[in-house]
């Protein structure tokens, strides 16, 4: 039988009655022929819960542990949703990771999947199992312990599954109807996308967008994981949701497919930094050995053998950087005048693959953001993405701006 992975975000199983619900549209698939492979997160809410008591009980925990406690979330969920499933006389049964095996690193809270056993899984399938209901976020370290993937780490098992064992798709269900061109409380005019490439949704994902994990769609364009992203609320059809593919699969596109908002941002400027070779690495090592996730960059023009390097971080990280580069500089590897940190700024992004065939996009964000007094603080660009730094109080209106300059809310 073809396989159907079929994964529900917290929402879309946040009671019994949403259960009940997701586990009736596992039905419909298995009706139409598919064997079913069901990536469940925890309920909504409850990872939250079960992070606050470990952080209550141990504030320097042991990660072994914190991944014991947060894991059990998936395994309920997955328990609930099997026995509804059984309720509905449709053969199904639970697994938790080490049960697949979903085999991991040993980077607890954080570990990456290593390999998916699909022996298991398939003699239950050859057995007249239909669904298999695997609790997601979680595996089995070499040691033999349990681990988590992280935050939204359920997105990326499902993607991971569905190359394993060659699915026919993955679904993936959550509160939204499909991915927008920008987010709909922001701008009334967003629309949804029928068709959107992975290098796009990559690009959106990790610009701020809170569709899919970051991870899952990095798997899922290595393995050509055909994503469908769609509603657990809503009237299920063929035509659902929103598409993530190949860009192949695309027959036209807008130069600009979407804008993204990052709204936690800073950026950290180094004033009069020694300009010599080896300076930028210094600087960055620190930082990277501090764990500050640094995103833009940016180094200023020489004069007099010293220069000004400016970065974004995120905002709950600005701390961290500043212990980092003080404690270079008082080793004596780092020799600059002062740290300027603004973290009152946003980061706004406009992603298009038709930016590889068409020009101007650049010149058109500047302009439509000069138009409304916007000032920009930094820039970086790649093939498919134009990200500016601006200030946070301008970030709706910059948003809103740049959907209507490019046509977003029409269909190329």
């Amino acid at each position: 039988m073809p396989v159907l992975v079929m994964k529900f975000g917290g929402t879309s199983v946040a009671n019994l009655d949403r259960i009940r619900r997701a586990a009736k549209r596992v039905g419909v698939e298995v009706a139409k022929g598919y064997d079913v492979i069901v990536i469940v997160s925890a309920m909504s809410g409850k990872t939250n819960e079960m992070v606050g008591w470990v952080e209550e009980t141990s504030p320097l925990f042991d990660a072994r542990e914190y991944d014991a406690v947060v894991s059990s979330g998936e395994a309920v969920t997955a328990g609930l949703m099997a026995l509804t499933l059984q309720e509905m006389d449709v053969p199904a049964r639970s697994w938790q990771g080490w049960q697949v095996p979903l085999q991991t690193t040993s980077a607890h809270s954080q570990a990456r999947i290593e390999e998916i056993g699909t022996e298991n899984i398939n003699q239950k399938f050859g057995e007249g199992m239909k669904v298999a209901v695997v609790a997601g976020f979680q595996g089995v370290s070499p040691e033999g312990r349990i681990t988590t993937l992280g935050r939204g780490g359920s997105d990326t098992t499902a993607v991971a599954f569905a190359a394993a064992f060659d699915a026919v798709r993955c679904d993936i269900y959550t509160d939204v109807d499909g991915v927008y061109t920008t987010d709909p409380r922001i701008c009334d005019k967003a629309r949804k996308l029928d068709k959107i490439s992975f290098e796009e949704m990559l690009e959106l994902a990790s610009l701020g967008a809170k569709v899919l994990q970051t991870r899952s769609v990095e798997l899922a364009m290595r393995f050509k994981v055909k994503l469908r992203v769609l509603s657990s609320f809503e009237e299920q059809s063929d035509e659902a949701g929103t598409l993530v593919c190949a860009e192949e699969e695309i027959m036209e596109s807008n130069a600009v497919a979407g804008v993204a908002y990052s709204r936690d941002e800073a950026k950290l400027t180094l004033l009069s930094v020694a300009d010599r070779p080896g300076i930028a690495a210094i600087i960055f090592n620190s930082l990277s050995e501090g764990g500050v996730n640094v995103d833009m960059i940016v180094q200023n023009i020489s004069e007099d053998g010293r220069t000004d390097m400016t970065f974004s971080c995120p905002t709950d990280q600005v701390v961290r950087a500043e212990q980092a580069l003080l404690k270079t500089k008082g080793a004596g590897d780092l020799n600059y005048a002062e740290l300027v940190a603004d973290k009152d700024v946003a980061k706004i992004s406009v992603v298009g693959i038709g930016m590889r065939s068409q020009s101007g996009v650049a010149a058109k964000m500047f302009k439509v953001l000069s138009d409304e007094g916007i000032n920009i603080k930094v820039i970086t660009t790649s093939e498919i993405k134009i990200s500016v730094l601006i200030d946070r109080k301008y970030m709706e209106l910059a948003v809103q701006a740049l959907h209507d300059a490019f046509d977003l809310d029409k269909v190329a």
